[in-house]
This record gives C-alpha cells, sequence and structure tokens, in this order.
C-alpha cells in the first residue's frame, strides 16, 4: 500500500515537473514578448516625441505666416487707399487739363475771330 502511495505521489511529482517545464516555457515566451513590447513602446514614445516636435514647427510657422498674412493685408489696404487718392488726383487733373485746353480753345477762336 505504501508503494502504491509512493508511486502515486511520483507520478504526481513527474506530472508537476511537467507543468513547472511547461510553465517556465511560456514564462520565458511571456518575458520575450514584454522585451519586444518594451522596445516598440521606446519606439513609438520617440515617435511621438518626432512628432509633436514636428507639431510644435508647423504651428510656429503657421503663426509666422498668419502674422506676415495679416500685416500683407494692412499693406494692401493702404496700397489701395494711395491708389483710390491718386485715382481722384488724376480725375482732378484731368478735369483741370480739359477746363485749360477748352480756355486755349476759346482764346484761340477769339484771337482768330480779332484779326
Amino acid at each position: 500500500m505504501v508503494e502504491a502511495d509512493l508511486e502515486r505521489a511520483e507520478e504526481r511529482a513527474e506530472a508537476g515537473e511537467g507543468k513547472i517545464v511547461e510553465l517556465e516555457e511560456e514564462l520565458r515566451v511571456v518575458g520575450n514578448n514584454l522585451k519586444s513590447l518594451e522596445v516598440s513602446e521606446e519606439k513609438a514614445m520617440a515617435s511621438r516625441d518626432s512628432v509633436e516636435d514636428k507639431i510644435h514647427q508647423m504651428n510656429d510657422k503657421l503663426n509666422n505666416a498668419e502674422a506676415r498674412a495679416e500685416f500683407a493685408e494692412r499693406s494692401v489696404q493702404k496700397l489701395q487707399k494711395e491708389v483710390d487718392r491718386l485715382e481722384d488726383e488724376l480725375v482732378l487733373e484731368k478735369e483741370k487739363y480739359r477746363e485749360i485746353g477748352d480756355d486755349l480753345d476759346t482764346a484761340f477762336v477769339e484771337l482768330i475771330l480779332k484779326e
């Protein structure tokens, strides 16, 4: 009877040792997976930092471009006002020129008629 108990205990011990080997192998696989995940995480973090830097740079460029665009718009408005002023001045000068031309025509006609 003791020998039968011994055999059963030895069988259970062998089964337990087999299970230990299986669990150690599974632990090794899980460890390797964990290492791979850690490397992937480090790469992802480096990539994220790089992307965040690019976003920051692009935001800076956008802000600069917006500032330049606003300055250009103000400059265009000033130049348009100047063009409008010059056009108005040109119209006035053309009117003066026409009046002088009319005065000269009248003067020539009077000179011709006086002679």
